[in-house]
């Protein structure tokens, strides 16, 4: 039987945490029983539904998810290649998961390019299909935006308990994600690693806490 691997990723604008890249395989006679579980897009779902699907999913296939960190996606963007590296992890989900096809939700404004890249990282066996808003016109790719997020959304619980302060979401829009990386800058401290050091965000703040007060030019 026909084996179908659905790819995406959470986490791609965070300036805290890692990207995480999800996928789901099934076998194609399952696919009704995917749709039961009422998996689709992450986004369109409560923490507590998605959650609940994530559990359901382990019923009908298998999760797969591979985890990008900080230091590694500052080393892409740094030479502008973080679709690169998505491409590659993609790649990597693939090469594990084994399918007879996949379908991918595409990084790349340009979907077919993107596609052609997973499927080159992968080794050309798997024909790879890469569509923009896969995650929200294919359950498939649904299914994987909820392991993505769900295991991105486990990885900041876990990184919040081991340093014991709030995190916030880990992006720039959350406030409480700024405060903790002022909070951070303040200390003259290099960030530490789960931050992404590459992110607009993080210069910003960085320069902002350095800047001298007004009140140190005025006579």
């Amino acid at each position: 039987m026909e084996t179908l691997l659905g790819i995406d990723e959470a986490g791609r604008g965070s300036v805290i945490g890692p990207l995480v890249v999800g996928g789901f395989l099934v076998r194609a006679d399952q696919l009704d029983a995917l749709r039961a579980t009422g998996a689709r897009d992450s986004k369109a779902l409560s923490p507590a539904r998605r959650d609940a699907v994530y559990a359901r999913l382990g019923t009908v296939g298998r999760r797969w998810t591979v985890l990008l960190t900080p230091k590694e996606i500052d080393r892409y963007v740094a030479r502008g290649g973080l679709n690169e590296l998505e491409a590659r992890a993609f790649a990597r989900l693939v090469r594990r998961a084994r399918p007879d096809r996949a379908l991918v939700d595409a990084c790349d404004a340009n979907a077919d390019r993107f596609g052609r890249a997973v499927e080159g990282f992968a080794g050309g066996t798997v024909p790879v299909v890469a569509r923009h808003h896969a995650d929200r016109d294919d359950v498939l790719v649904g299914a994987a935006s909820i392991v993505a997020k769900v295991s991105r959304d486990r990885a900041i619980a876990r990184l919040q308990a081991r340093i014991g302060t709030p995190v916030g979401s880990g992006y720039p829009s959350d406030p409480t994600t700024v405060a903790h990386l002022r909070a951070h800058a303040a200390t003259g401290a290099p960030f530490p690693d789960y931050v992404r050091r590459s992110w607009a965000t993080t210069k910003r703040v960085k320069r902002a806490v350095r800047a001298p007060p007004l009140e140190a030019f005025e006579r």
